[in-house]
């Protein structure tokens, strides 16, 4: 049974996404310790509310480091809701820019969107390839935020596989719903909320690990 640190740094409802893997067959500690953070098999990074006050908590408990010392050994890192935005570089938020774990170059920005917050279930534009959602390409997932990434600017050359993203739109306004990318793994929806397809996600990131 694979192992998994859910990264408690003061993150909203955790116990959800510590169920969620567990139905999907992980063995799941809920903890902010730095050494078993870097230690299990996979680490999920929670994420609601706002991306500076998700900032200072992840640094309270030293979670960019945590990040960064795993994806640099090739260790998997799945990004939840703002746990996936704070791997970006910076997010801009009531006229106030943070800066995030710069993982991804990329701005979190408010939807421009008729209705926001996004809130409900949406389908996506799942790229050819992806194994985060294999069986459940055509699925919808669960949307709560009203801030994304509406633009994505990573450059890849021939040496390097370039990672999978996903798309997803409300209200005319397009927007990064998930990424794959080697160790590192994020979706801005969320899978412990999302029903069968939802569990289905997590089993295939926990099979991976």
């Amino acid at each position: 049974m694979k192992n998994v640190v859910v990264l408690d740094y003061g993150s909203g409802n955790l116990r959800s996404a510590v169920r969620a893997l567990e139905r999907a067959g992980a063995e799941v500690t809920l903890t902010a310790d730095k050494q078993q953070a870097l230690d299990a098999d996979g680490l999920l990074v929670p994420g609601v509310g706002a991306f500076a006050a998700c900032m200072e908590g992840l640094q309270g408990v030293k979670g960019p480091e945590i990040i960064g010392r795993r994806l640099a050994g090739g260790r998997p890192v799945l990004g939840i809701c703002v746990g996936m935005q704070v791997l970006f570089a910076r997010g801009v938020e009531h006229g106030v820019e943070t800066t995030g774990c710069d993982e991804w170059p990329g701005v979190v920005e408010r939807l421009q969107a008729p209705v926001v917050p996004h809130m409900g279930w949406n389908t996506l534009e799942v790229p050819e390839g992806t194994s985060l959602f294999a069986g459940v390409e055509r699925e919808r997932f669960y949307f709560v935020h009203s801030y994304g990434v509406r633009e994505w600017t990573l450059v890849t050359n021939d040496r390097t596989r370039a990672p999978l993203v996903t798309w997803a739109e409300h209200g005319g306004d397009r927007f990064v719903a998930a990424v794959e990318n080697g160790p590192l793994t994020a979706t801005q929806f969320h899978p412990e909320k999302s029903g069968d397809a939802g569990a289905a996600l997590l089993r295939n990131w926990v099979d991976s690990l």
